[in-house]
C-alpha cells in the first residue's frame, strides 16, 4: 500500500496556544496519498480552514500531529502551496515574470525557468497573455496565473482555500473544469476547501464533509468516494441525488449562527514562495 503524502492523526487544532483553549477542530485522522483531489466541505465555521492551514504547517496543534512524508510537520514547507481567494499577484511583473518569480527565487537556472513557464502558459491557456499585466486580466485569468505560478516550483501539493469564491457563476464553473482538467493532467495533489457542494463533487475525486454538535470543536461526519465518472456530470441523476443528500444533511448541521474565530497562526514562510503572497 502507497505511503501517504500527508496524514493526519487524532488532529486537534485550538483557537489559541493557551493552557484550557477549546478546539477548532477535534480527533480528525484524514490520509491523503501523491496524486489526490480531495475537497472539504462543512458548514461555515466548521474549521474547513483550520484543517487546511493545519495540513500547511501554518498552525500549532494542541494534540495529534500532521506527517509529511512521514516526518512530523512544525512549519510550512516550500513543498505545500496555499492558494488563497484573492490571487495577489505581483502588478509590477507581467504574467510569465509572475509564473517565474518563484523558481527564480529558488536558483532555478534560466533555461529551466523558460522551460517551465512556457509548459505552464501551456496548460492553463494563457500563451497569448504572457506579456500583460495583472490588472490587464479577467478574475479567472489572474486565478489561472496565481495556480500556474504555484505550480511553477513543482509542489508536492495544493492547498487551495475556496480559491473561487470572488468569481462569477458563470466564470467559477469554467474554473472548476480547469481545475478538474489540470489535476487529470498533471496529477499533482490538491486538498481544497470548499462551500460549495456541486463544486466539490465536480473537482474532488473524494469528498470529505466536516461537522459536528454547534459549540463543540468540529471532526470529519464522512468521506464520500467522487471519482465515478456519472459524478463528473452535474445533470446526471448520480449528481442530482448526491448533491441533494449533502445538501440536506449540511442544513440540518447549520446552526443558526456558527462563524467562529480562526485559530491564531504560529508560523510564516517565505513570501515569494507562496502562490497568493502579498
Amino acid at each position: 500500500m502507497e505511503s501517504p503524502l500527508l496524514q493526519a492523526t487524532d488532529l486537534t487544532v485550538a483557537y489559541d496556544d493557551a493552557p484550557g483553549a477549546p478546539a477548532a477542530i477535534e480527533g480528525i485522522d484524514l490520509k491523503i496519498t501523491a496524486g489526490d483531489s480531495v475537497c472539504i466541505i462543512g458548514p461555515s465555521g466548521c474549521g474547513k480552514t483550520t484543517l487546511l492551514k493545519a495540513f500547511g504547517g501554518f498552525l500549532p496543534v494542541a494534540r495529534g500531529g500532521v506527517l509529511y512524508r512521514g516526518r512530523e510537520l512544525l512549519q510550512p514547507s516550500r513543498d505545500l502551496v496555499m492558494i488563497f481567494q484573492e490571487h495577489n499577484l505581483y502588478p509590477w511583473l507581467t504574467v510569465e515574470g509572475n509564473i517565474g518569480f518563484g523558481p527564480r527565487r529558488l536558483g532555478i537556472r534560466k533555461a529551466e525557468r523558460q522551460r517551465r513557464v512556457d509548459e505552464l502558459l501551456r496548460i492553463v491557456g494563457l500563451e497569448s497573455a504572457r506579456r500583460r499585466y495583472p490588472h490587464q486580466l479577467s478574475g479567472g485569468m489572474r486565478q489561472r496565473v496565481a495556480i500556474a505560478r504555484a505550480l511553477a516550483t513543482q509542489p508536492a501539493a495544493l492547498l487551495l482555500d475556496e480559491p473561487f469564491t470572488a468569481l462569477d457563476v458563470t466564470l467559477r464553473r469554467r474554473m472548476q473544469l480547469f481545475l478538474r482538467d489540470l489535476w487529470s493532467r498533471t496529477r499533482t495533489t490538491m486538498l481544497m476547501v470548499t462551500h460549495d457542494i456541486e463544486e466539490a463533487i465536480l473537482v474532488g475525486q473524494r469528498v470529505v464533509r466536516m461537522g459536528g454538535v454547534p459549540g463543540a470543536p468540529a471532526g470529519i461526519v464522512e468521506t464520500i468516494d467522487t471519482s465515478s465518472p456519472a459524478l463528473k456530470d452535474r445533470f446526471s441523476d448520480e449528481f442530482r441525488r448526491l448533491q441533494a443528500q449533502l445538501e440536506k444533511q449540511m442544513e440540518r448541521e447549520t446552526p443558526e449562527e456558527n462563524a467562529a474565530p480562526e485559530p491564531t497562526a504560529a508560523a510564516t514562510v517565505e513570501p515569494a514562495l507562496l502562490s497568493s503572497a502579498t
